[in-house]
């Protein structure tokens, strides 16, 4: 595996690399050839888009695969996680473009139909919807009911930000039934798989790819 981009702790106040963080990173290496490949035209995506960057480490290994060609934005509704990625950017010698916003609201709609590679590692945790959304580090793992309040926010948006080679990538655990994720996906018109899967403790986790059907 290509190394972990370096960061610094942020002692509470954002979300740090774990499980659900590599099992991704090891998803987008094990796709490397396929996100380089014909679908774009420019042998490579023009514009990725991480929701919730937390630390920035996702954006900044991605840009360790796909290089300066692609331009890199980040959102994330935590103030200090927006600060966090510049930080990691920096230290890894990597341009991204942090935004505070919730989900991404900030870049719709000047980006719809503009994002070649979409990512979200999302608050999944099973939790009290009160507890979702408060802007400080809980919002990097509180997913309300089922953990998926957040994320059945953002899949009504998909369809209106990627390209028409764009793809998807979205980490859920079991609970957030991502067998019906997929379902949902499948029924509007586009390609799911299963990438990769593994046991975190007591958390089952997975990495979605979704993609438009290319017909």
């Amino acid at each position: 595996m290509l190394p972990t981009p370096r960061w610094q702790g942020w002692e509470g106040r954002v979300y740090e690399p774990s499980e659900d963080s590599f099992l991704l990173m090891a998803a987008l290496e094990g796709d490397a050839e396929r996100l380089r490949s014909s679908r774009y035209p420019s042998t490579v995506p023009l514009i990725c888009l991480e929701v919730g960057s937390g630390s920035g480490v996702i954006s900044c290994f991605v840009a360790s695969i796909l290089g300066s060609a692609t331009s890199y934005l980040t959102t994330d509704i935590n103030h200090d996680a927006a600060h966090c990625t510049s930080v990691t950017a920096s230290l890894n010698h990597v341009t991204l473009q942090p935004i505070i916003t919730d989900l991404v609201h900030a870049l719709l709609p000047r980006l719809s139909g503009s994002v070649d590679l979409l990512l979200f590692n999302p608050p999944y945790v099973v939790t009290e919807s009160s507890e979702v959304g408060l802007g400080d580090v809980s919002s990097a793992w509180a997913g309300g009911a089922r953990g998926r309040e957040v994320v059945d926010r953002l899949l009504p948006l998909v369809a209106s930000l990627l390209s028409p080679s764009g793809a998807f990538y979205l980490v859920c655990e079991q609970h957030n039934a991502p067998g019906e994720v997929m379902a949902w996906f499948r029924d509007r018109g586009f390609s799911s798989s299963l990438v990769n899967s593994q046991r975190a403790g007591t958390e089952i986790l997975s990495v979605l790819r979704i993609e438009r059907s290319m017909s």
